[in-house]
């Protein structure tokens, strides 16, 4: 039994050629039906994001079972596997293994350590489990995944320190105010940018979101998405006193924010802070702004800063979360290997006990007439033999069970001693892991 792995990424193919292979929820049922068709494969697990289409599967033979995982997924992206084949990646046994624990504790993300994937994986896994997909193999493979996937992040903190310019400028938010609960926001603009930064302050709990922007119907649309409420224009200084945040990306050759009108406005804010976020290129802020009192501005190459600084932090935990991540693989790998070995030992066992009694049957036959004494001497002989020559393979194998090769190990001793593993490799049915 391998573990294998075929898949493609937002490194290795672009986006047209990924959205070949976007097994949505919808045809999950489809996808997974086409794939127990496939005799070399035993289990099989998709994991499908808008950054990577990967699909784990069990397999008995290390050569055909790749190959036709290969095969179905050109098959599903419609091209020639030749084709595809430049734009995937298809690691195997430990290699796969590895790759899906660096996914799930979020080393193999766009953005390091983000924490989005660690659900996705779950949900992947869950989704197998409730078709039938996967089997006691790939239940333990991502059990322990997510397992390892959490003890990253609680250990090390690698989601901890912000990576993107919206995400860090509200992290620099909760710093300011502790809680964002009941914080009003005015986002000036109605881009991309700003809707993402309001998106962010949303989930962290602001109240009251309004939006303006030199196009009212722009402003409309956009605080229809975030469930804020769009103002005129004209009306940006009442509501600038009025905010708590100011997220500000115009496209305006002037600055939009002036220095005199903050100062008059904060006179008659009571001493509450205003946080200003300004990530228009050029600046919607005027840069004196910063410096009255009560006021945190906050411009996009400072966030920059800030942003950097993260993620250097995060690169450091990266590298304390690849010797967590170790540990995990070692204690899978050993259990695994062990699953591999045991029913190899056996088989090896039991070809022995059959050449010795068939040898003892053949040879008493040849002799005709024997005492009981001959027999037990033949008998005792056959046994010591067969004994000694097993004994070094399988000791050998056990002590090999419990590193990262013993599966290579397990498939040898199969091939040198020609044995009938189909009893043998069965596994315990999924569903009672």
């Amino acid at each position: 039994m391998y573990v294998v792995l075929a898949g493609l990424n937002h490194r290795t193919a672009p986006v047209h050629i990924r959205e070949r292979l976007a097994f949505s929820t919808p045809v999950a049922e489809e996808v997974y039906a086409r794939l127990r068709e496939r005799e070399e494969l035993e289990g099989a697990v998709i994991l499908s994001t808008c950054n990577r289409t990967e699909i784990y599967a069990t397999v008995r033979d290390g050569e055909a079972g790749p190959a036709a995982l290969e095969e179905f997924m050109a098959a599903a992206a419609g091209m020639a596997v030749e084709e595809l084949r430049q734009y995937m990646y298809q690691p195997r046994c430990h290699d796969a293994i590895g790759h899906l624990f660096r996914v799930a504790a979020g080393l193999d993300s766009m953005v390091l350590g983000e924490t989005q994937v660690l659900g996705q994986v779950k949900d992947a896994y869950l989704r197998a489990v409730e078709l039938g997909a996967s089997d006691v193999v790939l239940n333990t493979l991502f059990q322990k995944a997510l397992h390892a996937g959490k003890r990253v992040r609680t250990e090390t903190g690698l989601d901890r320190h912000a990576v993107s310019i919206s995400y860090a400028a509200v992290e620099l938010a909760k710093g300011i105010f502790g809680s964002l609960a009941g914080k009003t926001v005015l986002v000036i603009g109605a881009g991309e940018m700003s809707e993402l930064t309001a998106r962010y302050l949303v989930d962290n709990g602001v109240a009251t979101v309004m939006v303006s922007n030199r196009s009212f119907a722009r402003a409309q649309c956009l605080a229809e998405r975030i469930a804020g409420r769009a103002i005129q224009f004209s009306e940006l200084p009442q509501w600038l006193e009025a905010a708590d945040i100011v997220i500000s990306c115009t496209a305006a050759s002037h600055f939009v924010i002036r220095y005199e009108a903050v100062e008059d406005i904060l006179a008659r804010r009571a001493g509450r802070p205003l946080f200003v976020i300004d990530i228009a290129v050029p600046r919607d802020v005027d840069p004196r702004v910063g410096s009255i009192p009560g006021v945190h501005l906050y411009d996009i190459d400072s966030l920059k800063e800030v942003v950097d600084a993260n993620l250097l932090e995060r690169k450091k935990a990266a590298r304390a979360a690849e010797v967590i991540l170790q540990d995990e693989l070692e204690e899978f790998n050993q259990w695994l290997a062990t699953l591999y070995v045991v029913p190899v030992v056996k088989a090896v066992k039991r070809k022995g006990e059959e050449i010795r009694q068939a040898e003892v049957t053949r040879a008493l036959n040849r002799l005709g007439t024997h005492s009981p004494r001959q027999e037990r001497i033949i008998r005792e002989m056959a046994s010591s033999i067969v004994n000694q020559l097993l004994h070094f393979p399988v000791v050998r194998l056990k002590e090999m069970a419990v590193t990262n090769q013993g599966h290579l190990y397990a498939e040898v001793a199969r091939h040198l001693f020609a044995l009938d593993m189909d009893e043998e490799e069965r596994l315990p049915d999924a569903s009672a892991d």
